[in-house]
């Protein structure tokens, strides 16, 4: 059996009547869009997904950071550019 990530999961065919509905009544949570009964996708408020963007940037930026902690520093002058 699949596992459902959203506490509200709808039918593709509910999602084309009315979208707008569907998101308010979720009030900002995600929404498992359903096809034949199974997970097709989620649906999140363009909010909701900026800010997992934005978190995702911030993991990757922390990976390179980690990586990078253990080089050495090379001086650079501007008169050298």
């Amino acid at each position: 059996m699949q596992r459902v990530e959203a506490e509200i999961a709808v039918s593709v065919s509910d999602l084309k009547k009315n979208p707008t509905a569907i998101m308010n009544e979720a009030g900002g949570s995600p929404v498992a869009i359903l096809n034949h009964n199974r997970v097709m996708a989620y649906m999140v408020p363009a909010e909701t997904f900026e800010t997992m963007m934005e978190q995702l940037d911030d993991i990757k930026l922390a990976q390179i950071i980690k990586q990078r902690s253990g080089e050495v520093p090379v001086p650079v002058a501007l008169d050298d550019l």
